[in-house]
C-alpha cells in the first residue's frame, strides 16, 4: 500500500524529465509548440492546451495549424486578454470564471473543459511574452500546479533560443538607408494580380437530384457510386412489406364497401331505408377506392427509379441500407459526367473583389502538376459553415475544356484585379489592423 505513491512520483520524475529533454531538444519553434501542447498528456492528463504568444494562439492540442477564425481560438484570445488586464496572467494560477466577462464565461462552458490552468511564460527580465491554457475535467492539484511551474522554465528557455527577439540596429550609412527605402517603396507601388486560394472539388453541373419519396427504410441499391444508369431504371428500393399489407387491407375494404352497396341497390326497390343509404354507401366506396389508390401509389413508390441518364453520384451505399429516411431526404444525384462545375469554399478571411468572370485555375490533388482552366460564374452573399468548423463562401465555376472526373478534390486559385505590391503583401496584416483599431 506504501509502495503505490512512490511509484507514482518516481514515475512522473522520469515523464517530467524525458518531456524536459524533448523541450530541449527541438529544432524549431514549431515542433517546439507541438511538443509543449501534446507531449505533456501523461504528466497533467489534460483533455486541450493552447499556446498563447504574444496575443497569439501559435498551437493548439490535436490541431498541426490553428485556424485564426476557428471560434476556440477566439475565445483563448480574449480570455487572455482578460487576464492579463486583470493581472491574474502573472502567476501560475487556476482560472476562475468570476475573471472572465459573460461571453467568455459561456464560451468557456461550451468550448473548454471545466477545470483551466494559467501557465504563465515569462522571459530573464520577468517580462511576459505568453502562456499556456491547460484545461481538464478533474481540479488541478498544488503539486501539478509546482510541477507545471517547473517545465515553464524549461519551455521559456528553449522558445528564447529558437525564436529571440531580433532588436534593430542601425548600420549602414545614411545615404544607402535612403537609396534602399526608396527601391522597396517604387516596388512596393509595382501592379501585381492578386489572387487567393481555396479547397475546391469538382461536382456536377445541373444534376437532378434523387430524394426519398416516403417515410421509410431503404432495402437496397441497385447501383454502385459513379455507375452509369438509363433513365428508368430502378436505383433504389425500399422495404414494402408494410406497403404491401396497406395495398391489401384497403383493396378488401373497398371489395366489403362495394359488395355492401350492391345489397342495399337491390333492396332500394322495396325498402326505403335501404335507398336512403345509397349516397351514404356510395360515398364510402369512394373512399376505400381512393384509400386504395393512394396505398398502390406508395407501394409504386417504393422503387425509385431514374429520370434521366447519367451516373450515380453518391458516397457509399453501405451507410444507407437499413437506415430509415424521411420524405424529401438527399440519397443521391444523378448527373451529366461530361457536364461538370467546380465549387469552391472561400475563406472569410480570403475574400477579395473578383471581376465578372474571374479566372480560376485548379490543381487536383491526384495530379498537382496539370492545369485546370475555369471561369468563375456564381458567388454566395452569405458565408456558410464547412464541415472543418469555419466560415466560407460558396464561389462556382464553369471549366473552360474538359471537365476533370466528378468527385475529385484540390486546390483552387482565383484571380482578382491588379494592385500595388503592398496592397498584395501586406492585406491581411492591413485587414487585421483596421479590425483592431476600428479605422
Amino acid at each position: 500500500m506504501n509502495a503505490s505513491p512512490f511509484f507514482s512520483a518516481e514515475q512522473a520524475f522520469i515523464r517530467f524529465i524525458h518531456h524536459e529533454r524533448q523541450v530541449r531538444a527541438a529544432k524549431t519553434p514549431e515542433t517546439l509548440a507541438y511538443c509543449m501542447v501534446n507531449d505533456s498528456q501523461s504528466l497533467f492528463g489534460f483533455r486541450h492546451v493552447a499556446l498563447v504568444i504574444a496575443g497569439r494562439v501559435r498551437a493548439v492540442t490535436g490541431v498541426a495549424v490553428p485556424d485564426p477564425h476557428a471560434p476556440f481560438i477566439a475565445f483563448i484570445e480574449r480570455a487572455a486578454k482578460q487576464l492579463l488586464a486583470g493581472e491574474h496572467a502573472q502567476q501560475p494560477t487556476v482560472i476562475q470564471a468570476a475573471w472572465l466577462d459573460q461571453q467568455s464565461q459561456q464560451d468557456w462552458q461550451s468550448l473548454s473543459a471545466p477545470e483551466a490552468l494559467w501557465l504563465p511564460l515569462k522571459d530573464k527580465n520577468d517580462t511576459l511574452i505568453g502562456g499556456l491554457w491547460y484545461a481538464r475535467d478533474q481540479p488541478w492539484q498544488e503539486a501539478e500546479r509546482l510541477l507545471a511551474e517547473q517545465l515553464a522554465d524549461a519551455y521559456v528557455h528553449a522558445w528564447l533560443a529558437l525564436e529571440p527577439r531580433k532588436i534593430w540596429r542601425p548600420g549602414l550609412p545614411k545615404t544607402q538607408m535612403l537609396l534602399a527605402g526608396g527601391v522597396v517603396a517604387l516596388a512596393m507601388l509595382f501592379p501585381l494580380r492578386q489572387s487567393v486560394l481555396a479547397p475546391a472539388e469538382v461536382v456536377p453541373y445541373e444534376g437532378r437530384v434523387v430524394a426519398a419519396p416516403l417515410d421509410g427504410v431503404i432495402a437496397e441499391f441497385l447501383v454502385k457510386p459513379n455507375q452509369p444508369v438509363k433513365k428508368n431504371d430502378i436505383l433504389i428500393r425500399f422495404d414494402n412489406t408494410t406497403l404491401k399489407a396497406q395495398a391489401d387491407v384497403a383493396e378488401r375494404a373497398l371489395g366489403v364497401a362495394e359488395a355492401e352497396f350492391r345489397s342495399n341497390s337491390q333492396r332500394a326497390f322495396h325498402d326505403a331505408e335501404s335507398n336512403a343509404r345509397l349516397d351514404l354507401l356510395s360515398a364510402q366506396v369512394a373512399q376505400k377506392r381512393a384509400e386504395l389508390d393512394y396505398a398502390n401509389e406508395l407501394l409504386g413508390r417504393s422503387e425509385v427509379r431514374a429520370e434521366r441518364d447519367g451516373i450515380a453520384v453518391f458516397a457509399d451505399a453501405d451507410r444507407w441500407i437499413g437506415k430509415p429516411v424521411r420524405t424529401g431526404e438527399r440519397l443521391m444525384e444523378l448527373a451529366d459526367p461530361q457536364q461538370a462545375e467546380l465549387k469552391i469554399e472561400l475563406d472569410v478571411g480570403d475574400a477579395i473583389h473578383f471581376p465578372a468572370n474571374a479566372d480560376v485555375a485548379l490543381f487536383l490533388d491526384s495530379d498537382p502538376l496539370q492545369r485546370h482552366d475555369a471561369h468563375l460564374e456564381r458567388i454566395a452573399y452569405e458565408s456558410e459553415p464547412t464541415p472543418n468548423g469555419t466560415l466560407a463562401y460558396r464561389l462556382d465555376a464553369r471549366f473552360s475544356a474538359h471537365a476533370p472526373r466528378i468527385g475529385l478534390r484540390g486546390t483552387a486559385k482565383i484571380y482578382g484585379d491588379r494592385v500595388p505590391l503592398a496592397l498584395y503583401l501586406f492585406r491581411r496584416p492591413l485587414a487585421a489592423l483596421r479590425k483592431t483599431l476600428g479605422l
